[in-house]
């Protein structure tokens, strides 16, 4: 399994306390003003098709612990095979969304998923990266911390994250992904959460062993696609266990 871990860990796991839901509630106030000072700074370049997914269980077992798949749809394309591997160990809800980091839309769209669902989650895998290129890698390093925040109010002060890496495209495009730059954003990336003490669920290196998978120039088929889940539900379950 292709995955990376902080020198430290700090991360506890537990029951839903009062502390918890305080914790929560100042991390959404928090991120609120973060998010408003960035977006004073910092405009949208929509895509030619914004798009969000969300999926719930249709009927969650309130005696499993809540996960969440937060990023665009490379983490679509695995989410089923994530939540056939998880089945009776979790609850395993997605939010995917084009809207990339760099876009001011993208923490209030989080906090919107937040208020909707209501719950903590005991881990979120989260992923961002394959959109928005039309804004820098400058600007990408400026607001990821917006991202690490927005997926830390999802968890809650029990709660632990686990980074995705961006995987690799099977052809540059033009004006769009290229692997020099999914390589630089990755790098951002990384630095980053070591920093935040939070473990990288290494799917860049996974995916660079079957790139005779690919179904379109970024997505994998429904065999890579089933790699991946494979790979995210293991990283999924390590953090349950800490």
């Amino acid at each position: 399994m292709e995955m990376l871990y902080p020198r430290r860990s700090s991360l506890r796991i537990s029951g839903t306390t009062f502390g918890a839901v305080c914790a929560h509630v100042f991390a959404m106030i928090a991120l609120a003003g973060a998010v408003t000072a960035f977006a004073q700074e910092s405009l949208s370049i929509p895509e030619a098709i914004e798009w969000t997914w969300e999926v719930r269980p249709p009927h969650p077992d309130a005696n499993l612990p809540n996960v969440l798949l937060l990023g665009d749809s490379i983490s679509r394309n695995y989410f089923p095979q994530v939540t056939k591997d998880l089945e009776g160990i979790a609850n395993v809800y997605l939010m995917a969304s084009s809207t990339s980091v760099g876009d001011p839309r993208l923490p209030h769209q989080i906090a919107e998923f937040a208020k909707l669902e209501n719950i903590n989650f005991r881990v979120v895998h989260f992923n961002n990266g394959m959109h928005g290129w039309g804004y820098t890698e400058a600007q990408f390093k400026a607001s990821f911390s917006l991202l690490i925040a927005a997926a830390r109010a999802l968890a809650g002060k029990d709660g632990a994250l686990v980074w995705a890496n961006i995987t690799p495209v099977k052809d540059d495009a033009a004006g769009g992904a290229t692997n020099p730059r999914i390589d630089a954003r990755n790098a951002i990336a990384l630095t980053t959460v070591l920093d935040e003490n939070i473990p990288v669920d290494d799917q860049h290196s996974l995916m660079m062993k079957h790139l005779d998978l690919y179904k379109d120039s970024v997505h994998f088929n429904p065999a890579g696609a089933n790699i991946m889940g494979d790979q995210a539900a293991a990283t999924i379950r390590a953090a349950l266990h800490k």
